[in-house]
């Protein structure tokens, strides 16, 4: 049976939140500390044994390179901040985070093409395009190590996957609204993507549509508009379609762009009427959590994500063993935000 963080706190003489604190490289916590809990991690099997020493080659840093599209999506901006922390905090990485265009392929593609002469292990947040494949694909065969991070892409040779089951957070969503909502009447459901083009948002309409099928006939999905994961593009869309359906019941918003929704939602005195069922956990998704504008998000955190693609990539390059621990899904109501 592998080790829990309870036994690791256990043997350390800490806290189980200690060992969180450590294992996650978040700060308020001295540097004595994190050896015994490091140390105890290892000896207990928690962490690999090759752990301390899996970030150089031959006393050489490990270039990693990550891809993220850039935009007003918060939650991608807080992947971005923890992938450059984390990667600072390891002296045997050499991190380097690149923010491009999210939406076009062809961009993406390039930028990964352009990886190739630099680095060991690449990170993507990655659309589901042929031109992207085959970008990954020429990646692979110079011995890059390549995951993709918070939605897939199949068929290519990636080492790992990082991020929720899109298909079950879909599925999450449409069971709440069904819940919350009820089965006594007829009612209409809005959904917002940012783009179709990412497997994971394909995966969540998939998802929400087959519960909404099986469980709740009675909520039908009168639109489904794509907002590039824009805060002003949301509002807009969010805006035409409240006011061409004043009766809209629920709203579930599969990508970025909340803020723009929950403003156009307050505008129109919409805010405590209709339920509105979102994603990703950032500050101003806690705030309208606080004032009930959205009813409930569904996180997943951006700080294991980069912990395990940093991970997952070191070790692949070292030809090492590691058992990854994958983020969960988890549903956040206005009574149980987390403190971090």
């Amino acid at each position: 049976m592998r080790a829990t963080i309870l036994e690791v706190a256990r043997q350390a003489g800490v806290s189980a939140a200690t060992v969180d604190r450590v294992l996650n490289n978040r700060p308020g916590v001295k540097a004595r500390t994190r050896e015994i809990v490091f140390d105890v991690a290892r000896k207990v099997g928690y962490l690999p044994a090759e752990h301390a020493n899996a970030e150089t080659i031959s006393g050489e840093r490990i270039r990693l390179d990550f891809v993220l599209p850039i935009g007003t999506n918060s939650f991608i901006r807080m992947l971005l901040d923890q992938l450059g922390t984390q990667g600072a905090a390891r002296p045997g990485l050499d991190v380097h985070v690149h923010a491009i265009e999210g939406f076009n392929p062809d961009t993406l593609a390039t930028t990964l093409r352009d990886l190739g002469e630099k680095t060991l292990g690449v990170g993507v947040v990655a659309l589901d395009h042929p031109t992207v494949r085959e970008a990954i694909r020429a990646l692979s065969t110079k011995d890059i190590k390549v995951v993709t991070l918070a939605t897939d892409v199949l068929h290519v040779p990636r080492i790992a996957y990082v991020g929720i089951d899109n298909r079950q957070a879909g599925r999450l969503a449409g069971y709440l609204l069904g819940r919350l909502l009820g089965t006594d009447a007829p009612k209409k459901i809005a959904l917002f993507a940012g783009s179709l083009s990412y497997r994971g948002h394909q995966e969540r309409e998939m998802g929400f549509r087959h519960v909404l099928g099986e469980e709740f006939p009675n909520l039908s999905i009168v639109e489904l508009r794509e907002m590039l994961d824009d805060r002003e593009r949301a509002y807009s869309e969010a805006s035409s379609i409240l006011d061409q359906h004043p009766d809209l019941a629920g709203i579930y918003n599969i990508g970025a762009g909340n803020q723009g929704i929950a403003a156009a939602m307050r505008e129109r005195g919409r805010e405590h009427s209709t339920l509105f069922v979102g994603h990703e956990l950032t500050e101003g998704a806690k705030r309208l959590l606080l004032d009930g504008t959205m009813d409930a998000v569904i996180d997943q955190n951006p700080r294991v994500e980069a912990r395990e693609a940093l991970n997952l990539l070191t070790h692949a390059i070292r030809g090492l063993p590691y058992e990854s621990h994958p983020p969960r899904l988890h549903l956040v109501l206005k009574e149980n935000i987390p403190e971090v």
